[in-house]
């Protein structure tokens, strides 16, 4: 999948009190967060999220967009947000059909939900990073902020690099 481009794909999503649909090519020019959970009301899954919520300015200032998205239907995000999970400053999506867990090689066919997974697209739609957990292991969003900053730094990034530090060499 690395530096190949990412499925173009349009899923209705919870966002800022409303149900819209968004595209992938909304977001073109700005780097792209986009994270599967397995389901909503659940136990590690609202810990990533709330976690992508906490460090969103940060992604921001990276010139990224964070999408989270589940094989639950976009009401059981809302109804999740208003009745336990708070205010989310990023859309969750709705995968109800499956279509783009399976067409990004992350849904667990078995269970019909998708693996932890998190997909770091580049402004021109490729996919430059992902990762996929198991169900029962959250993932780290510091990682992927770090992770995001070293692939826009344009230089040879050696083991736990952090902004600011050294290139091993620039490209």
């Amino acid at each position: 999948m690395i530096g190949k481009k990412a499925m173009e794909f349009t899923m209705p999503g919870f966002f800022e009190g409303k149900i819209k649909d968004f595209s992938l090519k909304d977001f073109k020019g700005k780097w792209i967060v986009l994270f599967f959970y397995p389901l909503d009301f659940t136990f590690v899954c609202p810990t990533e999220i709330k976690g992508f919520n906490e460090k969103l300015s940060e992604f921001k200032g990276a010139n990224a967009v964070v999408l989270g998205a589940s094989t639950d239907s976009v009401y059981s995000h809302k109804a999740w947000s208003e009745t336990s999970l708070g205010k989310i400053d990023f859309p969750l999506l709705g995968d109800f059909t499956k279509e783009v867990s399976r067409s990004f090689g992350i849904l667990k066919e078995d269970e019909g939900i998708a693996f932890r997974a998190t997909f770091l697209i580049d402004p021109e739609g490729i996919i430059q990073a992902y990762s996929v957990n198991n169900l029962d292991v959250g993932r780290s969003v510091s990682e992927t902020l770090r992770l995001l900053k070293a692939l826009q730094s344009k230089g040879l990034c050696a083991m736990d690099w952090q902004p600011g530090q050294k290139h091993i060499q620039e490209k």
